[in-house]
């Protein structure tokens, strides 16, 4: 296993020497994550050790303000968290209205909603048309008390990774360390993705007219349209890393 420390959160061009001696510019892929709110410190570590796993280069942009939401972004991630709280939490830089308006403009590059974010995807802003076709409601598991772990059957074709790697991230400039994330104790099947459900959206399964990528026995909890995926559970707060394989996977179908 190769572990990894990762100080620096923004060079998104670096320099590859060839065998003529001369040095190219590379640019990397940008992946954004909206910083409103829930865990997206840590999908800032997952992004990045799938990004480890799959041997690209990728820089990770914390996006603030509307004005950062711009065409260099690749792909774009909206954490979990509570979805009321992160509208409002939007207002004073427009940052919401940024991130629609380039899933508008950018139709074909990926995005990955979890929890709050899928809720996000089914129901921006008034006035907008939902970027993925079902109905959702909030909190349908219950209170917190009700959350819970479990396995997941996921059919997304995703990359097995291609490098085994651990990353240990510093901590940030607000004094913020990511959770540790590794294997967790509950009991799931090899090929099962293990599933963490903290009050947790549910799809209204009969809403639902996009395709279905992962169920929870035979509950749809995770859909793709286009390129968009939305799951209602947090992929970020384990340690498999498929999701954001896919994501950058796509990114990298994009480029070609």
């Amino acid at each position: 296993m190769v572990k990894a420390r990762l100080d620096s959160y923004s060079i998104n061009v670096h320099k590859r020497w060839t065998d003529r001696g001369q040095t190219q510019r590379i640019v990397m892929m940008r992946v954004g994550i909206a910083m409103l709110q829930g865990a997206r410190h840590e999908h800032y570590q997952a992004i990045k050790q799938a990004s480890m796993e799959m041997e690209q280069e990728v820089e990770v942009v914390e996006l603030r303000k509307a004005e950062q939401v711009d065409s260099s972004i690749d792909g774009l991630i909206l954490p979990g968290g509570e979805s009321t709280t992160m509208r409002i939490a939007s207002l004073s830089e427009s940052l919401l209205e940024g991130l629609f308006d380039w899933m508008t403009q950018y139709p074909d590059r990926p995005v990955l909603g979890t929890c709050a974010g899928a809720i996000l995807l089914a129901q921006p802003t008034q006035g907008r048309e939902p970027f993925i076709d079902l109905d959702i409601a909030r909190n349908a598991w219950g209170r917190q008390r009700f959350s819970f772990e479990a396995g997941v059957e996921v059919t997304l074709e995703t990359p097995e990774q291609s490098a085994n790697v651990e990353v240990e991230l510093s901590r940030d400039k607000f004094n913020h360390k990511p959770l540790p994330m590794g294997n967790h104790a509950m009991k799931i099947e090899p090929e099962q993705f293990p599933g963490v459900f903290i009050r947790a959206p549910r799809f209204i399964q009969d809403s639902v007219k996009c395709q279905p990528i992962a169920r929870l026995s035979q509950e749809i909890v995770g859909v793709l349209q286009d390129e968009k995926v939305a799951l209602t559970f947090h992929p970020e707060l384990t340690g498999d890393r498929r999701f954001h394989r896919w994501l950058i996977s796509r990114i990298m179908d994009s480029r070609q």
